[in-house]
């Protein structure tokens, strides 16, 4: 019998990739498989064709702040939706030729098939049989579609099948307004295509802040329909879809469904490590080293359901490689114990949506402050045009340590960052203030949340400029 492999890396995604990229820093005795279509999901059908998809169309829209600005004939522009999906697959295929470069080279190294797990320290490929001291299992994951709506055929989209299309129909429908329903329907509806979203919860793009949640159901309905509290029925009718939710019914050409991704896991063999699964067939799996129990295996990124996020699955690719190779080359080794990073998400809507740190549901309200401003009537947000939404931060009241923030605002994204790094750097609202802030900057508006929270909060210093107040005039704010 040959000498068993270090590791076998199921999965050539983002977490696959990263695993890839540690291993090959300590050994040459592994082997990457990967099913299906090589290149990242992120790459291929998730955050970047999507992105690029939002980017027209929030070009396209911008035509109805010209004429506040005094530039004329913008309603005369009309969107070429096959140029459009045209321009995306352009980028997405130079997107995911990056990603492939990464694998190319590999030789025999690099394995095209399906992998099943015999066991800790074996797998299966299309019926040949590897020893491995380790495995890295980092499969992904897919949009969830009910069964019974697969025989809508072509008329039924995910991510996976979206960008694919030489054109749209006029009338379509979102499914679920999670992170990806929600950037999803607003470019659509932006494109000028009629758009009716459902979702059978009331918070949309993961917000658990009420006030945030009702901020942005208010923008949105200003753009297509929207309806929240029922689950949507799907029926074949002349004419197209009719998609009915309690008492709201309307027919469309197309459907999205956007409930969330299920982990590629269920044909994996879980079974024959001989360790508990919760009802949807899923392992405990330790943050921290993304270890199954006290198996030679580790399973890490989209796979294993944690935080379905580029930035997190390289992170968990990164510790499932290290401590794979650890417990390949060390078995007696214990395992490293990674400090993760501060949560952040982005949801690229306009305005976006950004969490930070803790959400305002994660924390104890009797020992919480929230600081808020509105960009309503901010400077640097009105002088542009987008002069709308809502920020909060949330400080611990005894320490005025910032615990985290959510916010559905203009460019959040970069005021979503400044705030993950102050929560990871442990600040206090009072450190953060004494900071600069530049004007004219939307950043002024976190400094006026920041100074809401610290009005609210004990031991104010008295001669800092952590306390130094408003101007009271709005335009300079």
């Amino acid at each position: 019998m040959s000498q068993p492999l270090d590791t076998l890396i199921i999965g050539a995604g983002t977490a696959g990739l990263a695993a890839l990229r540690e291993v090959r820093k300590r050994t040459d005795r592994y082997l990457i498989v990967n099913e299906g279509p090589w290149g990242t999901t992120c790459a291929r059908v998730g955050c970047m064709p999507s992105k690029a998809l939002i980017e027209a169309a929030n070009a396209f829209h911008r035509r109805h702040a010209l004429e506040a600005f005094g530039l004329r004939g913008a309603m005369g522009l009309s969107a070429d939706i096959a140029a459009v999906l045209q321009r995306v697959r352009t980028l997405r295929d130079h997107f995911v030729a990056g990603a492939l470069q990464a694998t190319e080279a590999l030789g025999a190294a690099r394995i095209a098939g399906s992998a099943t797990l015999l066991g800790p320290n074996a797998v299966d490929i299309d019926g040949t049989t590897y020893a491995t001291r380790s495995i890295i299992i980092a499969t992904g994951s897919r949009p969830r579609v009910p069964d019974a709506w697969l025989a809508f055929g072509e008329c039924m989209l995910t991510t996976e099948t979206l960008f694919e299309q030489r054109t749209l129909g006029p009338r379509m429908a979102v499914i679920g307004m999670g992170v990806i329903g929600v950037e999803i329907a607003q470019a659509l509806a932006r494109l000028g295509i009629e758009v009716a979203a459902f979702s059978t919860r009331p918070n949309l793009a993961g917000l658990k802040d009420p006030a945030l949640n009702a901020e942005l159901a208010a923008l949105l309905k200003h753009e297509m329909r929207l309806h929240t509290g029922a689950p949507a029925e799907l029926r074949e009718v002349a004419g197209g879809i009719e998609v009915s939710s309690g008492a709201h019914r309307v027919v469309v050409d197309q459907v999205i469904a956007a409930m969330g991704r299920v982990p590629n896991i269920e044909h994996l063999g879980l079974q024959a490590l001989s360790v508990p699964l919760d009802p949807r067939g899923m392992p405990a799996v330790n943050p921290q080293t993304q270890q199954i129990g006290d198996l030679p295996v580790f399973l890490a990124g989209d796979a294993n359901a944690h935080a379905p996020l580029l930035h997190e699955a390289a992170d968990e690719g990164h510790i499932a490689g290290i401590n794979a190779m650890a417990c390949a080359l060390t078995p007696a080794a214990a395992p490293t114990r990674f400090q993760r990073r501060t949560p952040l998400t982005i949801v690229f809507c306009d305005p976006q949506v950004a969490v930070a740190g803790q959400r305002l549901a994660d924390l104890d309200s009797a020992h919480t402050v929230t600081g808020t401003v509105s960009f309503e009537n901010q400077g640097r947000a009105r002088a542009a045009q987008r002069n709308h939404g809502r920020l909060h931060v949330y400080a611990d009241r005894a320490t005025g340590r910032l615990q985290g923030a959510e916010m559905c605002a203009p460019e959040a994204e970069h005021m979503a960052h400044l705030l993950a790094l102050a929560v990871q750097q442990k600040l206090t609202v009072h450190e953060l203030l004494g900071m600069p802030f530049y004007h004219p900057v939307l950043e002024e508006g976190l400094r006026t949340a920041l100074r809401d929270a610290a009005r609210q909060l004990p031991n104010a210093p008295e001669s800092d400029l952590a306390s130094c107040p408003a101007l009271g005039v709005p335009a300079l704010e």
